[in-house]
């Protein structure tokens, strides 16, 4: 999916709601594990329930992955699946040296048809940009999460005045350009958006830690939001597992709804234009 693609996608359903389908086994309603595919079958219910308010959705590759074949074939269905008109990201946070990055991006580009796959920085540009070589592909670059650990390192001053999170956006933006390279910024990070935008005015920002990690939408977009919108905003548990039971799709589907009614409102509130 192109850049104009996704814009007109969030003008279209006036949301930038990313679902993530962080699918475990372990919390998924009970009724569901009599099925063929667990994680396939309440994938496909959530989507279902929630793809008239999302514009993306985000595998977290680690639930597959923990399942062995098993799980890759049910991501494969998923992938299958989930409509061509929504953006995809495989939550994969890949990153290594060049030919072994190049094979993590045919094996989620290719073999997956992402549009998008979440990458590390650590090791340099070598290790990026094998993810931009792709046509209508795009990399994800990690910059400033939402977790704790965050602070080890990523706000450490690199000289007098420019933090860890901030020479990586810097240094970074050189590699690509906003047509295929995003930033994970996290919303429990809400002050720090104008910073961030200071670096990266106009590329698209993936915001996880709205919802059950308390990030608050508000400031995100206040100090995130550009004209283009820039922004896709996660949420991952406080829309899968709002339910335990029977309705579980039908309180997603509520969850999303409430979502998108904020965001709806964050857009007119924020400057991006509905036309």
């Amino acid at each position: 999916m192109t850049r104009s693609e996704l814009i007109s996608s969030i003008r279209d359903r006036q949301s930038f709601l990313c679902v993530g389908l962080d699918t475990d086994i372990r919390k998924i309603p009970k009724h569901l594990l009599e099925t063929e595919d667990p994680v396939f079958e309440f994938n496909k219910a959530i989507i279902d329930a929630t793809h008239p308010y999302a514009v993306a959705y985000k595998p977290n590759l680690a639930f597959y992955e923990s399942l062995g074949l098993a799980g890759w074939e049910s991501l494969r269905k998923t992938m299958a699946y989930i409509p061509k008109d929504v953006f995809t990201i495989a939550d994969a946070k890949r990153g290594d040296i060049g030919n072994t990055s190049s094979m993590y991006a045919r094996a989620f580009f290719e073999q997956f048809s992402f549009d998008s796959v979440t990458v590390a920085p650590y090791m340099g540009e070598d290790s990026v940009t094998p993810f931009l070589e792709f046509p209508g592909k795009w990399a994800v670059l990690l910059a400033l999460t939402s977790n704790k650990g965050a602070l080890d390192f990523q706000m450490d001053h690199i000289g007098s005045d420019e933090r860890l999170f901030e020479k990586v956006l810097r240094v970074s933006s050189a590699w690509g350009s906003k047509e295929n390279m995003m930033y994970v910024v996290g919303a429990t990070r809400g002050e720090l958006f104008s910073s961030v935008r200071k670096v990266v005015p106009d590329h698209f920002l993936l915001v996880p830690g709205v919802g059950a990690q308390g990030g608050s939408l508000e400031d995100v977009c206040r100090y995130g939001m550009n004209a283009d919108c820039g922004l896709i905003v996660n949420a991952s548990r406080s829309i899968l597992y709002s339910s335990e039971g029977l309705d579980f799709a039908e309180k997603a589907a509520e969850e999303a709804s409430k979502l998108q009614k904020e965001m709806s409102d964050m857009l007119s509130r924020f400057g991006f234009s509905h036309k």
